[in-house]
């Protein structure tokens, strides 16, 4: 999440993380210095007390069954428009151990939330480095949040570098390898890049025709999210448009298109560009945060508000970053609160205790 022109100094300086668009720029929080995982090898969830939660017929995954894409908006097994409420993940490389059975039940039971993402690193330590213990982990967590009603957003999070093109055959391997396992659920969204930078839609458009059919082979329904142009900023952020997708949109029916924010970095612009392009495409806000695209800074609550109001209107499906202690001002937690296994309110910065109270509001799930 931080500017370019900073990008030399910080990759020699320090391992980059996390996301975010920029005001004609953006990349991500910084690396964390994050506690040991409390995991297993394989990835199962071990800290705190063993998952209480099964998914009942109230649940997200419960009301509203396998989700589709119907005209602009996402939609439910009864073909009604919906919006998803929730949170993002941090890097699972790093953050293991704030995605315990104990965290899992809070953010299902006490938040509410309807999705949690999945933020699956390709590069920084991630799957390029460990293939088959990240596989592992998001295959674990995905059975997590289906036992809790719960979706989940399978987020391929390619960052830097930004083409996307140049991890096509690890997409392909990862995704050839868990459509097939997560077929049969109905809680699994495919993010399959999380922010293409430094290249053009059509260039995206490239990627994604090569790694979409990997999914489709074994899961020809699930919704997949397709990143945009200038770190999934509707091409904003590079001085383009939603225009240049809505002239060449991906074929497939069930395809909807990412749009990321920061709310203390961007403003209207942004806001316009997203109420033009909600009138054409299906959109996902897969992530914002209510500080800088820097993940750190101000939490701008006003700004955040707006955001989200215009989201409900357009109804519009979000998710926050991020759901960890990480030292950043976007995350929810305060530091120490995973290696401790405490989720609770007291526990929550400025920005998790807003987030808390939005998303834990009743749900709009109409069935008939």
């Amino acid at each position: 999440m931080r500017r370019p022109t900073f990008v030399a100094l910080l990759v020699t300086a320090v391992l980059v993380a996390g996301v975010g668009v920029a005001v004609g720029v953006a990349l991500s929080s910084g690396a964390p210095d994050s506690s040991p995982t409390t995991t297993t090898a394989s990835g199962t969830p071990t800290a705190g007390s063993p998952a209480t939660t099964t998914a009942g017929s109230t649940t997200p995954v419960a009301i509203n069954g396998q989700l589709h894409v119907c005209g602009t908006h996402l939609c439910n097994q009864d073909d009604k428009p919906i919006q998803l409420r929730g949170t993002s993940t941090h890097g699972l490389q790093w953050f293991s151990q704030c995605y315990t059975s104990t965290a899992l039940d809070t953010l299902a039971d006490d938040w509410h939330a309807d999705v949690l993402r999945l933020a699956m690193y390709v590069d920084a330590d991630g799957y390029v480095t460990n293939p088959d213990g990240l596989t592992t982990r998001v295959e674990n967590l995905v059975d997590e949040t289906e036992r809790r009603g719960m979706y989940a957003i399978v987020d391929f999070h390619t960052l830097d570098p930004g083409d996307p093109n140049l991890h096509t055959q690890d997409a392909k391997t990862f995704f050839g390898e868990v459509a097939p396992r997560f077929a049969d659920k109905k809680n699994v969204i495919y993010e399959i890049t999380n922010e293409p930078n430094g290249v053009s839609w059509q260039q995206i458009h490239t990627y994604a025709d090569q790694v979409i059919p990997v999914i489709r082979a074994a899961d020809p329904d699930a919704v997949i999210v397709v990143g945009t142009r200038g770190w999934s900023s509707l091409g904003v952020s590079d001085g383009a448009t939603s225009a240049e997708i809505v002239a060449d949109p991906i074929d497939d029916p069930n395809v909807m298109y990412t749009f990321h924010f920061y709310a203390a970095s961007h403003g209207d612009q942004y806001r316009n560009e997203v109420r033009r392009a909600a009138a054409t495409l299906p959109i996902f806000v897969t992530e914002f945060g209510t500080v800088t695209y820097s993940g750190d800074g101000t939490v701008d609550l006003t700004s955040t508000t707006t955001w989200l109001d215009l989201l409900d209107e357009l109804k519009i499906s979000y998710v926050n970053w991020t759901f960890s202690d990480a030292d950043e001002t976007s995350a929810a937690l305060k530091r120490g609160s995973c290696t401790s296994s405490r989720f609770g309110p007291d526990q929550l910065s400025q920005s998790g205790q807003y987030i808390r109270a939005r998303i834990s509001t009743p749900d709009d799930f109409p069935t008939s």
